[in-house]
């Protein structure tokens, strides 16, 4: 029996189909992680480290917009994937409060400690309302170091011949990459941590480094449209959305999608646990 497609049943059926989209990108997607799975080639690599993992997770924002038992299960997932090192590419949290830093420390009960420890930075909503707050900033460091990560603040540390670099967020007020960047050298293996994915055109002195920097903050726009760009990026360099860049002088960027969200709705944008197998350059 032919049926005839009337005016009724065309609007029944795009209606059937927005509202279908509107579950998807506010129940489903927003908590359908995907973990990523690449290659990271560093300069002198040492051999110990050769074949090692580096897992990057970023902007959990825990507040009551997310849910802390998803967030919680995303670092079990992690902590199942076996990692040797953890990087946390900040905006830990958001609505910043001493009640939410305690949320941001049961969170991280979830992930079991890795060999070679876990590291971090701050992102802007780090640091409470207009991303100002410095002293609530402090507050979350201390219960993070507590939890036994280690966030790194305009400084470095070297792990296993390793040296992992903390830039602080760009936007809040304690961005100073000229305290620890010049130092950085072409030869010493190396990865840089940053939130906010501009930082790495800035008018600073990189010194002479030609590594990895591993960024979060855009959420990779969060909804893509297909074959388009997503429309709304908290950057000034639109072209940084999510995944691998060529800088075009030796170093790259990653910017990872995060696992929470501003506004729960995603499309097209999955969440992201992301794995780096480190190789030598």
């Amino acid at each position: 029996m032919k049926v005839r497609l009337t005016r009724r049943r065309f609007a029944l059926g795009l209606g059937a189909a927005a509202l279908g989209v509107g579950v998807w990108t506010w129940r489903i997607e927003p908590h359908l992680v995907t973990v990523v799975r690449r290659e990271m080639p560093v300069r002198n690599l040492p051999p110990e480290l050769d074949g090692k993992t580096l897992a990057q997770v970023s902007d959990l924002h825990v507040c009551p917009r997310v849910d802390s038992d998803y967030l919680s299960a995303c670092l079990r997932e992690l902590s199942a994937l076996q990692p040797d090192l953890v990087a946390v590419t900040g905006d830990f949290m958001s609505q910043a409060s001493p009640e939410r830093i305690e949320e941001v420390a049961r969170v991280f009960e979830s992930l079991a400690a890795p060999p070679l420890g876990t590291f971090a930075v701050l992102g802007n909503h780090d640091y409470g309302e207009r991303w100002s707050d410095s002293r609530i900033a402090d507050q979350l460091v201390r219960r993070l170091t507590d939890a036994g990560v280690t966030v790194l603040r305009n400084a470095s540390q070297v792990v296993a011949g390793l040296r992992i670099v903390g830039v602080d967020d760009k936007w809040g007020p304690n961005f100073r990459p000229a305290a620890v960047l010049p130092t950085l050298t072409a030869d010493e293996p190396a990865v840089v941590l940053c939130h906010n994915p501009d930082a790495v055109d800035s008018p600073v002195d990189w010194g002479r480094y030609r590594g990895w920097i591993l960024s979060g903050h855009t959420h990779g726009g969060q909804c893509k449209p297909p074959f388009l760009a997503p429309p709304l990026l908290p950057v000034s360099n639109q072209r940084y959305t999510s995944g691998a860049f060529d800088l075009g002088d030796g170093r790259s960027l990653y910017i990872n999608r995060g696992l929470g969200h501003l506004l729960r709705v995603r499309f097209n944008v999955r969440p992201e646990i992301t794995i780096f197998r480190l190789v030598k350059a």
